[in-house]
């Protein structure tokens, strides 16, 4: 567990569960909305932010959240991924972002990542969410490839961060 400002950093429960939702269910709309439209948000959160799709990755133990004043106000989902570890989901409550949260989380994933043994940690974001790409290139993330949904949805660009030594982060 890390606390720095108040915010709290820990391994998501079964009670969390609403509250992991919840953040995907604020954030998805406001950052893809403009980027791949209503129905692209629509499919997100039916498909990756309801209990079924949620729960195996908290009983796993890959969800990590955020929490601040007993809210959780973000998290992030790790798992496997071709033999490097991937970051599925990092998202902040709106009212929340800017304020070193993500950083915190990000740091978290990249720690874990090196504790379990991983050599790189891979993640996407779409492409257009030009927030993302500066956070994660911030980070020293960089691009490996493009991936077409083929339905008028834009790219998903990939991107990797090679662990060495703990001179990332």
């Amino acid at each position: 567990m890390k606390v720095a400002n108040g915010v709290l950093l820990r391994a998501a429960t079964g009670e969390d569960l609403q509250g992991v939702v919840e953040v995907g269910r604020r954030t998805w709309p406001a950052t893809y909305a403009p980027i791949a439209g209503k129905d692209y948000v629509a499919m997100g959160l039916a498909k990756w932010w309801t209990a079924d799709a949620t729960v195996p990755a908290i009983r796993a133990g890959r969800v990590t959240v955020a929490e601040f004043d007993d809210e959780i106000i973000g998290m992030t989902s790790v798992g496997p991924l071709d033999g490097h570890l991937a970051l599925w989901k990092l998202y902040v409550l709106p009212e929340y972002q800017g304020g070193g949260v993500g950083g915190m989380l990000l740091r978290a994933a990249i720690a874990k990542a090196k504790a379990d043994g991983y050599d790189e940690l891979r993640l996407s974001y779409l492409d257009g969410n030009d927030s993302a790409r500066g956070f994660y290139e911030h980070y020293g993330f960089v691009e490996t490839g493009r991936e077409s949904s083929g339905s008028g949805v834009p790219d998903s660009v990939w991107l990797k961060l090679t662990l060495e030594d703990g001179t990332h982060g």
